[in-house]
């Protein structure tokens, strides 16, 4: 059974980078995670509470994200058109569409992509190069905020299911 405890541990450690880095799951991994050590555990009482800090942490992430970008586009003036060219500029990059370079890949398209799409959303809404620059660099900003503090978030949860279930595995 502490083979597979250390496993899931992974895998949430994996969730936690997940959380920080766009792309790639987070809390949902954490979450799965937890579930699955129920299942094998027989027991769901016993993961009682990191299951609902989870849940209450992959809802919470959902809201940071959100608010995190808005603010950010907010704080810098970007209008709906920054916003929704980030949104199209993250899958576009997602799915590999940009030029690719002989570094990075998909995950580099992940982080050009939001900040290109954003000024190219926002200067074709006001014509003018420097605020749509601005408006760019601000969505990422609040972007990147919010994924650290998803992060946080993510660590916090993988605290609370070590420190609930080490006794379980480890008689302490």
């Amino acid at each position: 059974m502490q083979i597979i405890y250390w496993l899931l541990i992974m895998i949430m450690v994996v969730g936690v980078i997940g959380a920080v880095v766009p792309g790639l799951p987070g809390s949902g991994l954490i979450l799965t995670s937890i579930i699955i050590w129920g299942i094998l555990g027989g027991s769901f009482a016993a993961i009682k509470t990191p299951l609902i800090v989870t849940a209450l942490v992959l809802v919470l992430s959902i809201g940071v994200d959100i608010l995190a970008s808005y603010l950010g586009a907010k704080k810098a003036g970007a209008s709906k058109w920054g916003q929704i060219g980030a949104i199209v500029g993250l899958i576009v990059g997602f799915l590999g569409l940009l030029p690719t370079l002989p570094f990075g890949g998909p995950l580099l398209g992940i982080l050009l992509g939001p900040l290109l799409g954003a000024i190219i959303g926002e200067f074709i809404y006001r014509r003018q190069l420097w605020l749509a620059v601005k408006a760019g660099i601000g969505i990422i900003v609040g972007s990147l905020i919010g994924n650290l503090i998803q992060g946080v978030l993510a660590i916090a949860a993988v605290v609370v299911f070590v420190i609930t279930t080490w006794p379980q595995v480890y008689g302490g």
